[in-house]
């Protein structure tokens, strides 16, 4: 069994395609087919439904694309393991983040590549969900999502900081000079949030219906900035998490005021497939967090906007 065939077999269920997952495998499309139709002789069975297009895969075919998926990764985690014998490590950190986290996963990946400077980072913008998949499928060496909210399986999980939630809103607006907001209060407010497919939407909705309403905004949104955006032209209010204020502050004309304390918090922190060994990209993530008070420096910020001089 080559390894090659693997890659072949891995970016067929990536790309769900023949085409695009030779061209991602720099290969001819015959030359991928044939590559997994020799995998297939070599195991004694089909893996690929094959019609005049790619069907999927059979039963026994989803069983060998995640061996696929495993073996890739620890022949990638071995190659990262000898690197750091060879002066350092190198390879690419494959990092999963939930728009709300984002903005402020810098403070982790910036005194990171500072102590390894071979690696490269790659962050990708997902969904809680997404994220538990792709780690599942070792296409993420680690996440960066609630880990105390929806179920996400057999992960490890590193808490980071809790999060704290403040309206942003116009300064001259009808919350002008209030020190606190009740949720119930923004039921006839013109909002913008994140769309409901997002995990801080549901926990936010949440929160409303404890306080006994429903909020239904008039834009939703899968990115901040997009919230931002908005909120700037000060015709809409959104409910931020106190991390955002890292990346964007509060743009002119605008405040932020602290939500009411909801009855229940949610913390953001790092995920990472329950594997042995442990990666080592993985590893020196780690290694670089519990040296960085990421909740003080959070917190830190958001006293300069709630204090300002």
């Amino acid at each position: 069994m080559l390894l090659r065939q693997l890659e072949y077999l891995s970016a067929l269920a990536r790309e769900r395609h023949f085409a695009r997952a030779a061209a991602a495998c720099d290969v001819s499309q015959p030359a991928l087919s044939a590559g997994i139709r020799r995998l297939e002789a070599e195991l004694g069975v089909q893996i690929v439904r094959r019609g005049r297009r790619f069907e999927g895969f059979t039963p026994e075919g989803e069983r060998v694309v995640r061996w696929t998926h495993r073996i890739l990764a620890d022949q990638e985690a071995l190659r990262h393991d000898l690197s750091t014998l060879r002066g350092g490590l190198s390879g690419q950190l494959r990092i999963g983040a939930i728009p709300t986290a984002l903005t402020a996963i810098s403070l982790l990946t910036a005194p990171f590549r500072e102590r390894h400077p071979l690696v490269r980072i790659s962050v990708q913008s997902l969904s809680s969900r997404e994220i538990v998949h792709r780690l599942a499928e070792f296409e993420l060496d680690v996440g960066m999502t609630y880990v105390d909210g929806e179920p996400l399986g057999t992960v490890r999980t590193v808490p980071l900081y809790a999060e704290r939630y403040l309206l942003l809103t116009a300064s001259d607006g009808k919350f002008a000079g209030r020190d606190e907001v009740g949720w119930a209060e923004l039921a006839d407010t013109e909002m913008c949030l994140l769309a409901p497919s997002m995990q801080n939407r549901r926990i936010l909705d949440s929160h409303f219906a404890e306080a006994g309403v429903t909020v239904l905004p008039s834009i939703e949104a899968d990115a901040v900035s997009v919230l931002y955006a908005h909120v700037g032209t000060r015709q809409w209010s959104t409910v931020i998490a106190h991390p955002w204020l890292y990346m964007f502050g509060v743009p002119a004309g605008m405040r932020v005021i602290p939500m009411a304390r909801p009855s229940r918090t949610y913390q953001v922190g790092l995920v990472l497939a329950d594997r042995d060994p442990e990666p080592m990209l993985a590893r020196a993530l780690l290694e670089v967090t519990r040296e960085i008070d990421l909740r003080a420096a959070l917190n830190a910020v958001l006293r300069t906007h709630l204090d300002p001089p």
